[in-house]
């Protein structure tokens, strides 16, 4: 899969998941305030990439994501050391 597949699953995922328009789904958008995430929403947000993707995250994980891009730069990394 590549990045652009990756990043357009990602998209399309978390846009059915929190029912959001897939336009406010931008690099530079902020992904807690975007998708209006609460605590319990980080654990759907943790099965849907175990699901999706095949790897396991933590919350430790989530520490340092503020925008979508860097969720994306998560996911890519963590499949590129998975192959």
């Amino acid at each position: 899969m590549t990045n652009e597949e990756i990043i357009e699953k990602i998209r399309t995922t978390l846009a059915e998941e929190f029912e959001v328009d897939i336009d406010v789904i931008q690099p530079d958008a902020p992904l807690m305030e975007t998708l209006e995430l609460d605590s319990l929403d980080l654990v759907d947000m943790v099965v849907l990439v175990e699901k999706n993707f095949g790897f396991n995250v933590t919350g430790q994980d989530f520490a340092g994501i503020k925008t979508f891009q860097d969720f994306y730069n998560l996911v890519i990394t963590r499949m590129q050391e998975a192959k």
